[in-house]
């Protein structure tokens, strides 16, 4: 008999580094460099080296115009709360976090999920913010379709995933961390695993 979402067991949950993007944030010709799904076409160059100028842009601007609704970015002020509600809805899913980073098109996370309920968990967190920011007047789409999961290997990796969400701060990300989060509900033990 398969387990719930809702009732796996603590040790049935993995840690993963997940990366959300907002709508139209990444499309394919974009300059900083771009994939295909499931690399169908090979792309020269990626966002640490990017592809030559002007090499994929019909490609951009094709995608730019079937876009549905303009690109979304998040303001300053909505960052953090947007964390918030992130960390929130993992919570009372049954996962755990290590750090969030809230930044204007993208989302990083370092999360405990359980392998096989993990993009449905992320799917109910994007629609979860969705729902509140709706709530609070944002309108129109918020979330790409896709998110990238990379499960983490091991103690090293999951600590320089961990430095590497918290540097987003550095961009104007909202960073939140487990121990930020309960210093501002009580006391509690740091996150079983770090």
């Amino acid at each position: 008999m398969a387990t719930s979402a809702m009732s796996a067991p603590h040790h049935d949950l993995r840690w993963f580094h997940v990366v959300l993007t907002t709508y139209g944030a990444w499309l394919p010709g974009d300059p900083r460099g771009f994939r295909t799904r499931n690399h169908r076409e090979h792309v020269a160059g990626d966002y640490q080296h990017p592809p030559k100028p002007g090499v994929y842009a019909g490609l951009h601007q094709s995608a730019r115009s079937l876009q549905k609704a303009p690109t979304v970015t998040f303001p300053r002020e909505w960052r953090e709360p947007v964390s918030v509600m992130i960390a929130e809805k993992l919570l009372f899913l049954g996962g755990q976090f290590a750090a969030i980073a809230v930044a204007g098109r993208h989302v990083h996370l370092l999360v405990k999920l359980p392998p096989e309920w993990s993009r449905h968990w992320i799917g109910q967190v994007k629609r979860h913010v969705t729902c509140l920011l709706r709530d609070h007047g944002w309108s129109g789409k918020v979330w790409a379709e896709q998110a990238k999961y990379v499960p983490i290997r091991n103690r090293t990796h999951q600590l320089n995933a961990y430095r590497y969400i918290l540097g987003h701060v550095e961009e104007g990300a909202a960073v939140l961390t487990w121990k930020e989060y309960q210093a501002g509900r009580g006391p509690a033990d740091a996150v079983a695993g770090l």
